[in-house]
């Protein structure tokens, strides 16, 4: 990632000033969408994961039969195709949610030693990737579901949620918090189309390889969703400012 920590850390100045007022230029960020929609949609999130958790725990049919449909036809090519596996495992290694939180780390460090202005930043990224580890291990143990027994590889740990499928949505979101207000709209979506692709093809490759069920995939989208939504609405990474309609941000301010 070629954005420098100052020009990111320089988001904090860049607001314009109207009437005495200040108007946040955070408004152009990616995720800056409304409250009750983010909180909507984290909602549902939870929803859909809870769903899946019970229905794996009632042993309800019809998913079982869609997890074993999604496992049977990557098993046979890839057990007919060592090459085929091996590639989806280097891929899935390298972009892997443990990649990725190595990769936060280090820009941690960074933000937290270059300017002082990217403690929020740093703070933020590491309750968003680097506790979300946490969330995946503790979600695990309380599903314990064992992972297929047609797996092509070796995967430690139990099934439920997927922590790749989790951990990357997590850490790309985060990435696209932090850098979406220093971009072109363009670009922007450049970047959050890569990102999409980035995080289908994590899924899509947990359950190429069989290590995975569908609905594991599904469930850590879905927890991995609502985790960052929840930590956004608590501690953006970037400070709230005054609203564009120029209201004060607490009663007693306004001259």
């Amino acid at each position: 990632m070629c954005i420098s920590f100052r020009r990111i850390t320089a988001i904090r100045s860049t607001v314009a000033r109207k009437d005495g007022k200040t108007i946040g230029a955070g408004r152009d960020c990616l995720v800056g969408t409304r409250t009750t929609w983010l909180l909507g949609t984290a909602v549902a999130a939870l929803a859909v994961y809870a769903a899946l958790w019970i229905g794996y725990g009632a042993g309800w049919v019809w998913l079982a039969d869609l997890d074993a449909a999604g496992l049977a036809g990557p098993y046979r090519y890839g057990a007919a195709h060592p090459g085929w596996v091996t590639g989806w495992d280097v891929f899935c290694t390298v972009f892997g949610s443990f990649a990725f939180r190595l990769l936060v780390l280090v820009l941690i460090v960074v933000a937290a030693i270059r300017r002082r202005g990217s403690g929020r930043i740093a703070l933020f990224l590491v309750l968003t990737v680097e506790l979300s580890a946490l969330t995946t291990e503790f979600a695990k143990f309380l599903a314990d579901r064992p992972r297929p027994a047609t797996a092509l590889v070796h995967a430690m740990g139990t099934s439920f949620p997927s922590g790749h499928a989790l951990g990357v949505l997590v850490a790309v979101l985060a990435l696209l918090a932090v850098v979406a207000p220093t971009l072109s709209p363009r670009a922007r979506s450049w970047w959050v189309a890569a990102g999409v692709l980035l995080v289908v093809a994590i899924g899509v490759g947990r359950v190429v390889l069989n290590v995975h069920h569908p609905s594991d995939v599904v469930a850590g989208w879905a927890l991995g969703y609502a985790w960052f939504v929840a930590v956004f609405l608590l501690y953006p990474p970037y400070p709230v400012v005054r609203a564009a309609d120029e209201t004060p941000v607490a009663p007693g301010t306004a001259r």
